[in-house]
């Protein structure tokens, strides 16, 4: 990957949302916790959720990944709360779609994974990009 190619991927907007990363930490007596990890990289993320009638209600997030992995973060951390595992998993898929090939970003409220876009010609980067997610759908599920 030549320089060029790491200034355009690390955008300044995705170096900022690496800054402000929602519900770092994690939670004291959660419903459901689960750990994910990319195989590729790494990078872990270690999610905690409350859950009142199958929808968020508290949420924490441990983040040890790339920069990559802690925009996406950022972007999950700013709309998880009230959210369902239905909602969540459909993002997900959503995400992974326009990561893979000429698809929209995901619907609102996660249309922030926009600035990710950029990552979608870096396959190796994007286990990392969905780890968040996979992390706090794991978590609902642990939850049962």
């Amino acid at each position: 990957m030549s320089d060029s190619d790491l200034m355009s991927l690390y955008s300044a907007k995705v170096l900022a949302l690496t800054t402000d990363i929602p519900h770092l930490g994690r939670l004291e007596a959660p419903d459901g916790s689960a750990q994910c990890r990319a195989p590729l990289c790494g990078s872990t993320v270690t999610a905690d959720v409350g859950l009142t009638g199958g929808r968020v209600t508290r949420f924490a997030q441990e983040v040890r990944t790339c920069a990559l992995g802690q925009a996406s973060a950022a972007v999950l951390g700013a709309v998880a709360v009230g959210r369902s595992l239905a909602e969540l998993q459909a993002a997900r898929a959503e995400l992974q779609a326009m990561l893979e090939g000429d698809a929209p970003p995901p619907a609102a409220p996660f249309a922030g994974y926009e600035v990710l876009r950029i990552a979608s010609g870096y396959r190796n980067r994007h286990a990392s990009i969905l780890l968040p997610l996979d992390a706090l759908c794991a978590a609902i599920a642990a939850a049962g």
